[in-house]
């Protein structure tokens, strides 16, 4: 279903009728006067309850930047276009909407990420998937359209290796361990397992494989095979239904909550609110934030969209994990256009070449994170031609039955392992599509 509004008003009879929720504003750039932002969203399907909220946080802060005045003047325009999650609808929307001026893509979902990939060159469109999609795509000597900003699934998998080692009392003491990776049976499930596998050869523990069909509503048998190996620990790769499935399935099997470790996709309120106090002690990465109502970036929001009855869904959840996601996602776009402009021209609109541009120089340092509110929300973010990470900064944080805690301090993952790892599937890649590696003089176009 395409959502295509062109006055706050009609967007707000629609999605009455519809979802119950205001959705997003006028569509199209006026006549080359506003940047474009195209919406990529899943607000049905099975993994509504966790797409609606980052969706809401997304178009949230568009709308606070426009409160604020636009992006050094220029103001933003945008348009939802419905995947749920879905890759043929995802290509789907991003052709029909490429065409409008888009700035830039966030797909939403690795299997649309990796579709995108073969489009976006051509396209001169960049793609940001802030902790998601290809994670080789942290090279951007190979991927120069992709920017997987703060994070991939093999930092946070490290990161996550990191705590269970520091649980341990140390990565030597995981030797003889067993670890079971329960995972979304997709590309966005798979995705850790080379770094996991790395760390397993490393570090002497046993690594158990256990794939679980989408949407994830079935996985008795995953549970009898843990209860039957009795693994050390479980790490959980979902999204949507199949986190509180599974956690409903340890209760009932009996396995300990406190040494199950979920992705950040898996640490979110959606995934433990009906599991409740049976939840507790369960921990997930944080893609450097959490929940933080408190955050300042927040309270303007509060203030200057949902204090004006403009704020896309519902006032409690602004400052949950998947709205403080989405919120950040679209943060990292309009810097990437902020960035642009003080090359290219501030006050004009940028093209997607010089938004590309813009992220592979994101400079955004901590006074200037904490002066736009983002204090205590994430530390600084630091681009370049071979970088398109930027950091990779990664907390856990625990379920105490009623919130999300931090619970750790800050972890980076090793490049001693990641680097070449990433290296050698970028090549691969490379040789695979015939492509060559970009040359210095590329690196400042």
């Amino acid at each position: 279903m395409k959502l295509q509004f062109k006055s706050l008003a009609l967007a707000a009879s629609i999605v009455a009728a519809v979802a119950g929720a205001v959705a997003a504003p006028a569509a199209f750039a006026q006549a080359g006067k506003e940047q474009f932002f195209p919406v990529l969203v899943y607000r049905t399907g099975p993994y509504a309850p966790n797409g609606v909220p980052f969706a809401n946080g997304y178009v949230d802060y568009l709308k606070l930047v426009n409160a604020n005045g636009g992006i050094n003047g220029v103001k933003i325009s945008f348009e939802e276009c419905e995947t749920g999650y879905a890759t043929d609808r995802g290509v789907e929307c991003y052709e029909r909407m490429k065409g409008k001026g888009a700035t830039v893509f966030q797909p939403l979902s690795t299997g649309i990420t990796f579709a995108l990939t073969e489009k976006a060159p051509n396209d001169k469109i960049p793609l940001i998937t802030a902790g998601y999609g290809r994670s080789e795509s942290a090279d951007g000597g190979v991927f120069k359209w992709n920017f997987p900003l703060l994070g991939t699934y093999w930092i946070a998998a490290d990161a996550l290796i990191q705590q269970i080692g520091k649980k341990e009392g140390g990565l030597d003491k995981l030797k003889g361990k067993k670890i079971t990776l329960v995972y979304h049976d997709s590309p966005f499930g798979k995705e850790p397992i080379p770094l996991i596998q790395e760390r397993a050869r490393t570090h002497g523990f046993e690594l158990q494989l256990l794939p679980v069909t989408a949407p994830g509503v079935e996985q008795k048998s995953t549970w009898l095979q843990i209860r039957q190996s009795r693994p050390d620990y479980v790490m959980l790769w979902g999204w949507g239904v199949m986190n509180s499935t599974a956690l409903k399935e340890a209760v009932a099997t009996g396995y300990p909550r406190e040494k199950m470790y979920g992705v950040w996709w898996a640490g979110a309120e959606p995934d433990v609110k009906d599991v409740g106090d049976a939840a507790k002690g369960y921990n997930a990465a944080a893609m450097q934030h959490g929940a933080q109502p408190e955050a300042k970036v927040v309270q303007d929001i509060l203030a200057k969209v949902h204090g004006k009855s403009q704020g896309t869904g519902p006032k409690d959840e602004v400052g949950s994990v998947l709205y403080m996601r989405g919120m950040l996602s679209s943060m990292l776009g309009v810097e990437g256009v902020r960035r642009a402009q003080e090359r290219f021209g501030k006050g004009k609109v940028m093209t997607g070449e010089q938004v590309r541009w813009g992220l592979e120089n994101l400079a955004l340092d901590q006074k200037k994170l904490d002066g736009m509110g983002f204090a205590g929300v994430m530390r600084p973010v630091s681009t370049s031609c071979q970088d398109h990470v930027g950091a990779g900064w990664v907390r856990v944080h625990t379920w105490d039955g009623k919130k999300w805690n931090f619970t750790s301090d800050w972890l980076q993952a090793d490049d001693m392992i990641l680097k070449p790892m990433v290296r050698a599937a970028a090549d691969k890649y490379a040789a695979e599509k015939k492509l060559e590696r970009r040359k210095p003089e590329d690196c400042q176009s």
